[in-house]
């Protein structure tokens, strides 16, 4: 019997157990009948992938938007300056604009028309990117893999890398790095500080933001950012080249973090890790259009995977990379495609220059700004962040504190106790 869409057991659950007949149940159809939430609501025998019960809280910056959103509605009159995430602020440059407009055009006409690309990335576009990035540290067109962005492809690496293997990164570091490696299974559980099983390398001021790897364990993955979101600090040559040997002595893999490069201006700060010989053996590079031409929503990016690169047992990496993108991308937007290609023309480069000069000069006034109020500051420089430092009593502790508060995976609280990030976009 059914009543309600319940049925007869649960029903005689919201009455007392006496009731003896079925009149007497509809005499009371007045009543609503609802069965126990942990019964009505759950109705898959699936268990939650337990990894995602290791995060802490959501991922960072959607929670730093969320936390912004809710002081903006209780205090609508108050003027927010967010700097909580490294957003693009400026139009896309005209040249890129207009490519990607003629090719959305295309689209609609019988000779423009294309369907499914190269999962790899259009030809025209991975020689390009090889032509003006790459050519010059040796790397080929058919090392570089063209995908939907920097992000999208650290996941995608720590799938090719599975599960078993053992993970580093900079302390602090772009979040991704972290989160991405719990959901994944790499870690333990989150002891109040840190994660368990990932090694964190300490990255402090007074060692100029680069880890002292003789302290440093072995690990089979290296995440290396530079420029470093969030302190701006940019490895100089001698600190790339030991990180690259300690690598060869460990037999590790770097996964370089490419994506603020073409901010650097010091000449003794490497653009790419391949700079540093012998690095194609050790490492691989991910770089993105996100912040050089505004394609934060665009979505277009690529990842280096050199033929010298090799697994313990002698098999390529990127034959796996190429299996992965294959499998489970179809390939970055044709129309994002004919941006990016306009985007390292002589032309649409020097506008990417331009776009590059102008987060600069913003990352300048806050960073001169903040020294005027007799803060320390660090970055700034050759990227498009600046690092606070504040004292212990000082209000702008809300600052560091909000931040550390919103991270799903924090950056242990001796890292942000004192110190805060403002991005510049």
């Amino acid at each position: 019997m059914t009543m309600l869409g319940l049925t007869s057991n649960r029903a005689t659950s919201c009455f007392k157990h006496n009731l003896p007949t079925r009149s007497r149940l509809v005499s009371h159809v007045s009543v609503r009948c609802v069965a126990a939430p942990e019964k009505s609501e759950v109705t898959t025998r699936v268990e939650r992938n337990k990894n995602f019960a290791k995060l802490q809280a959501g991922y960072l910056f959607p929670e730093v938007a969320r936390r912004r959103r809710e002081h903006q509605a209780a205090n609508p009159d108050a003027k927010l300056l967010s700097l909580g995430i490294g957003d693009t602020t400026e139009p896309i440059p005209p040249t890129i604009v207009n490519a990607m407009r003629d090719a959305a055009i295309g689209l609609g006409t019988r000779e423009g028309y294309s369907g499914y690309g190269s999962e790899q990335g259009q030809s025209k576009l991975r020689e390009a990117i090889t032509e003006r990035l790459y050519a010059h540290v040796g790397r080929k067109p058919n090392e570089i893999f063209v995908s939907d962005g920097s992000k999208c492809d650290i996941g995608r690496l720590q799938l090719m890398f599975g599960a078993d293997v053992s993970i580093a990164t900079q302390d602090p570091a772009y979040p991704v790095y972290v989160d991405s490696s719990v959901i994944m299974g790499m870690t333990g559980e989150h002891n109040g500080e840190d994660f368990d099983g990932i090694t964190y390398m300490v990255c402090r001021p007074e060692t100029q933001f680069f880890p002292d790897l003789s302290k440093a364990e072995r690990t089979d993955i290296i995440f290396f950012c530079s420029p470093n979101n969030p302190t701006g600090a940019a490895a100089t040559r001698s600190q790339l080249t030991e990180l690259v040997a300690f690598a060869k002595k460990n037999g590790s893999i770097i996964v370089f973090d490419a994506a603020y490069a073409l901010f650097i201006s010091d000449p003794d700060c490497p653009r790419t890790i391949y700079e540093i010989p012998g690095a194609e053996e050790v490492a691989l590079e991910t770089c993105s259009f996100s912040k050089y031409a505004g394609f934060t929503g665009v979505r277009l990016g690529w990842t280096v995977v050199p033929e010298q690169l090799r697994y313990a047992d002698g098999f390529q990496v990127m034959n796996d990379w190429n299996r992965v993108m294959s499998t489970i991308f179809n390939g970055a937007s044709n129309i994002a495609q004919a941006g990016g290609l306009a985007a390292l023309s002589d032309k649409g480069w020097a506008e990417v220059q331009d776009l590059v000069a102008f987060y600069k000069e913003n990352a300048s006034i806050l960073k001169k700004t903040f020294q005027d109020l007799g803060f320390t500051v660090y970055g700034g420089s050759d990227a498009p962040y600046i690092w606070i430092e504040f004292p212990a009593a000082s209000p702008g502790m809300c600052l560091a504190r909000s931040w550390s508060a919103a991270t799903s995976s924090p950056p242990p609280a001796r890292a942000l106790a004192r110190r805060a990030r403002a991005s510049c976009g």
